[in-house]
């Protein structure tokens, strides 16, 4: 259908600010079949992020090009079908995982913080910018002298409270996890990380503390490194999380914040 068709909107030039649907146009009482496309194709990448497998073995080649060690572990959802459809066995670790934290637990167990990424609700996420965060978040902890396991868990049909199951077990005073975050329709690469002091199971969300909308178009692995650095350091010294635990990193480089 000819463009000449469709009634403009005279939000057009907000367009250039925003991936929100605004200013769309009409034709007559419908929308433009141009914007009728994109949004499928914006509905079929949600789907696809949801649905794909994070290649975990390209993730842990380039950690350890990094200097950080890998392992791999598995929650109660035995496949994506039934992840989706039981929310509550992604919180748990199945009983190959809980053996093998059990052996380890003195090798690896009693750090400050413990890093996991968790597949989540989007592969895409996780596949992009899963790693670059880790890095800067490694670099950053240890600047500022946060001791952390030097394995970093690669977690399969994970949900957030996985990481509490796990640092639980190696007796961890904090967790870390970078998950993929359920995709919108203009975001099916948006990478959350989920903050949590005293990991057990059990815990609520409103223990936790969130950075998400990690993306280029959205918040820069570096920022998000310097967020959760800046959170880290307050949950080890006020020896909590969540709600209680303001996010005042931004008034740090504001005149007379000190």
């Amino acid at each position: 259908m000819s463009s000449k068709l469709a009634t403009p909107d005279p939000w057009q030039g907000l367009r250039r600010f925003t991936d929100a649907r605004i200013a769309l146009g009409r034709v007559g009482h419908a929308l433009p079949t141009a914007e009728v496309m994109r949004f499928q194709l914006s509905h079929a990448q949600a789907r696809d992020a949801v649905q794909q497998s994070v290649d975990f073995d390209a993730i842990a080649v380039e950690l350890e090009r990094c200097g950080l060690a890998t392992e791999t572990v598995h929650s109660q959802a035995t496949d994506r079908a039934r992840y989706l459809k039981r929310p509550d066995l992604g919180r748990l670790l199945d009983e190959s995982g809980q053996r093998w934290l059990r052996e380890l637990r003195d090798e690896l167990g009693g750090h400050d913080v413990v890093l996991i990424i968790g597949d989540g609700l989007s592969a895409l996420a996780v596949q992009q910018q899963a790693v670059p965060t880790l890095t800067q978040i490694v670099q950053r902890l240890r600047q500022a002298g946060i001791g952390f396991c030097p394995t970093v868990f690669l977690a399969r049909q994970a949900r957030v409270a996985l990481a509490d199951d796990i640092g639980e077990r190696l007796r961890a005073t904090a967790t870390v996890i970078l998950i993929g975050e359920r995709p919108g329709l203009s975001s099916p690469d948006s990478l959350g990380i989920y903050l949590t002091y005293g990991p057990r199971r059990g815990r609520q969300n409103a223990e936790r503390n969130c950075i998400s909308n990690i993306r280029s178009a959205g918040l820069g692995h570096l920022q998000a490194a310097d967020k959760l650095t800046y959170l880290l350091q307050e949950s080890l010294r006020c020896k909590l999380s969540g709600v209680d635990l303001k996010d005042r990193s931004d008034l740090l480089s504001l005149p007379g914040s000190d």
